[in-house]
C-alpha cells in the first residue's frame, strides 16, 4: 500500500506557516541524515516531518511539496516514526537554549568532523582502570592537546573515512603522525 497524495498535501497545507516551513520526508531512499543536515534544519523556523507507512509515499508527495527526503541509515523500518524521532532529537539539541551549555553541541562527535575524545569521571582509579594522568594535571593546554589527539586517534581507529573529508591543520597532521608512530612502536613491541 502506498500513501495517496491528496490527504498528505491537505495536511501539509493546513500545517504550513508560510514559505519558511520546511517539509521533511523520512524515507530509506532519502539523503543520509548527518550532523550537517541537523545543523541546517535547526536554523529553520518551522519543520513538518512526514512519516511513511507500508510502502511509503506516492512519489508526487516529496516532489510536489518540495520536501527534503532523509534517511537515517541503510535499512528499512516499518514506518517513519522512529526516524522522525531521531531527526527531532538531533535538531532540537542544536536550538539555542535547549542544552544547558551552548558550547556542548559544538564539541560533540561530528560537529567538528571528528569523533569525540574519551570522557572520564571520578574516581581516578576504578577496578584497575585509570583516568589518564594528564586529565588530573590541571594543565589546561596539555589537556586540550590530549583531547584533540584522542579525538583524532578515536576517529582514525573507528571511522577513518571521516578524516579524509577534513582539511586537517598542520597541528592535527603532527598529532596523527605521533599516533601512527605510537601504533608502529606498539606493533613492534608486540612482535618481539
Amino acid at each position: 500500500m502506498v500513501m495517496k497524495p491528496e490527504p498528505v498535501f491537505e495536511a501539509v497545507d493546513a500545517l504550513r506557516q508560510g514559505p519558511e516551513s520546511r517539509v521533511i520526508v523520512l524515507s530509506p531512499q532519502g539523503a543520509p541524515f548527518s550532523q550537517k543536515t541537523a545543523e541546517g534544519l535547526a536554523q529553520a523556523p518551522h519543520l513538518i516531518l512526514l512519516c511513511g507507512r507500508y510502502e511509503g509515499f506516492d512519489d508526487r508527495i516529496p516532489r510536489g511539496l518540495g520536501a527534503l527526503e532523509v534517511s537515517i541509515g541503510d535499512y528499512v523500518l516499518t514506518g517513519g516514526e522512529l526516524p522522525a524521532l531521531v531527526v527531532l532529537d538531533a535538531v532540537i539539541r542544536l536550538v539555542p537554549g535547549v542544552l544547558g551549555d551552548a558550547e556542548s553541541a559544538a564539541a560533540d562527535s561530528f560537529s567538528t568532523g571528528l569523533l569525540e575524545f574519551p570522557q572520564y569521571t571520578r574516581p581516578a582509579v576504578y577496578r584497575g582502570l585509570v583516568v589518564p594522568a594528564v586529565l588530573l594535571s590541571g594543565d589546561h593546554l596539555a589537556i586540550a592537546r590530549w583531547r584533540r589527539k584522542e579525538a583524532l586517534r578515536r576517529t582514525l581507529e573507528r571511522r577513518p573515512e571521516l578524516l579524509a573529508q577534513l582539511d586537517l591543520s598542520e597541528r592535527d597532521q603532527e598529532l596523527l603522525a605521533e599516533i601512527e608512530d605510537e601504533a608502529a612502536s606498539s606493533d613492534a613491541g608486540e612482535g618481539r
